[in-house]
């Protein structure tokens, strides 16, 4: 029996890890797809033809309003992607893994559903499918999280591993662009997509619990194929810890937090936390960094076509090469958490040999993981304000690093800053709220292509300015750390 668990645990492993990187987080390949549907004359009739001088003859068309309707539907969907974190947490909470993955896969086969039968003259309905794609998509990520606590002390790195899974399903989308230059249509690209839904009920009912995978892990545990009814008490009884660790983008052990022997002696509340000044530099740091992504990701298309001078070709290699970077984010993921891990321990060893505060040596080990994210989202966004289309691979390769550090280093963060039993809650709030200001990408773009006349460069330069000023947040959290570790730690 222990082997045939064995053997069920691991092909529940492989399958999600499967699941995320082919399904969870496609909408970050929008520029691939972007690429396709203006093949396809999507939203064409926006176009304003000019006319050159001898009248008949007709140049490249000014297709402004086009790109801005693209960039508005990439808009809407990144902010369901943060905004609707709290809920479908708080669904999967509620109504537990089944429930929650049949509402994932009714939403994800609903949208692919809508793409596949959408053309050009219904093309407005991408602005249900794709928020519908994305909130699917969550749905996944969050349902397979619980995975790692199967294996134990492995825990942390599978959960890590997923989540850079989830940023490279964007692969997804160059793949599709792809066939779609081989002559397969975009129809039967997502109708192939809607038949795997097949198998994401089929893993529903035979690879994953009913409800909550616990953690600890109770002794003789099973689910799915093996499962004997027997568990079902152990499951309901750590409900609310996995909320704190399943709802994160990226995820550190509530085991691993600080160690606390002062964290009773002055209870907060949890709005005292959120007006914190701690919370509202974390809060900036996350919401600046995330708008650089979401702004050079659903305007990248018309980035490159302005480079390009509207060379096609061109355009359609660099989209290439942005998508095969999105794809390395799984092996860029763990790196930021090993960071932490490797400079926890060792601040901690001090602390314990010095006398000085445990709490403040854990959380000092966050400061190199949100300087280095700051530094190189800014190194990211020089690259991407810079004309030169050569100049785009580095800022390719910045920005998949730099994203793959941000939402890890989030989640870290509010794991080693704020009580455990606030976690959940202030993950759902510092999401939702970033998700707010992730809303300027649109008028941002709006004033680049009208009375900027597609000139980015005064805003990239205001945009690069409120980057520098992330690094207050390390830097705020170090002297709060230092002087921690001045004054001993009372037992």
């Amino acid at each position: 029996m222990q082997g045939k668990n064995l053997l069920l645990r691991v092909a529940t492993l492989l399958t999600g890890l499967l699941e995320c990187l082919g399904f969870a987080g496609v909408l970050f390949g929008w520029a691939s797809l972007v690429f396709v549907f203006k093949t396809e004359h999507y939203f064409e009739e926006l176009c304003e033809s000019q006319a050159n001088l001898t009248g008949n003859v007709t140049e490249q068309a000014d297709c402004k309003a086009q790109d801005e309707r693209f960039s508005l539907i990439f808009t809407l969907a990144s902010f369901m992607n943060n905004f609707m974190t709290f809920p479908t947490g708080y669904i999967f909470d509620r109504f537990k893994t089944t429930v929650a993955r049949l509402i994932a896969i009714f939403l994800y086969t609903s949208a692919t559903l809508t793409i596949a039968f959408t053309s050009a003259d219904s093309a407005p309905l991408l602005f249900l499918a794709m928020p519908m794609l994305t909130v699917g998509g969550i749905l996944f990520l969050i349902t397979n999280l619980q995975i790692g606590n199967l294996f134990g002390k492995h825990r942390s790195t599978i959960i890590t591993l997923y989540n850079g899974a989830f940023d490279s399903s964007s692969s997804v989308f160059l793949i599709i662009k792809l066939l779609y230059e081989q002559g397969i249509s975009l129809k039967a690209s997502f109708i192939f997509i809607s038949v795997c839904s097949a198998w994401h009920v089929g893993r529903t009912f035979l690879l994953m619990p009913q409800g909550h995978v616990p953690y600890p892990l109770p002794p003789n545990y099973s689910y799915g194929l093996c499962s004997e009814d027997g568990p079902r008490e152990a499951e309901e009884s750590n409900t609310e810890s996995r909320r704190l660790e399943l709802k994160s983008k990226e995820f550190v052990s509530p085991k691993e937090e600080i160690p606390g022997p002062g964290k009773q002696r002055e209870p907060h509340s949890f709005w005292s936390y959120v007006f914190s000044q701690r919370f509202a530099w974390h809060l900036m740091w996350l919401s600046v960094i995330q708008l650089w992504h979401y702004l050079f990701i659903g305007t990248l298309n018309s980035l490159l076509t302005n480079l390009a001078s509207g060379d096609r070709v061109l355009v359609s290699t660099y989209t290439n090469a942005f998508a095969i970077t999105q794809f390395f984010g799984v092996l860029c993921a763990p790196w930021n958490g090993l960071l932490m891990d490797r400079l926890k321990q060792k601040y901690q060893e001090e602390a314990r040999m010095t006398g000085s505060s445990a709490s403040a040596a854990a959380l000092r080990s966050a400061v190199p993981s949100l300087a280095l994210t700051s530094l190189l989202c800014l190194g990211f966004a020089i690259c991407a304000s810079v004309p030169v289309l050569p100049l785009q691979y580095a800022t390719f390769a910045l920005q998949v690093i730099s994203r793959s550090f941000l939402y890890g280093g989030n989640a870290a963060f509010l794991t080693l800053a704020f009580p455990s039993e606030h976690f959940g809650k202030l993950f759902g709030l510092v999401m939702a709220l970033s998700a707010i200001v992730s809303l300027l990408q649109f008028p941002i773009f709006t004033l680049i292509k009208g009375p900027l006349q597609n000139d980015p460069f005064y805003v990239n330069v205001l945009l690069v300015l409120v980057t520098l000023l992330t690094f207050v947040h390390p830097f705020l959290v170090y002297r709060e750390c230092r002087r921690k570790e001045s004054s001993p730690e009372v037992a």
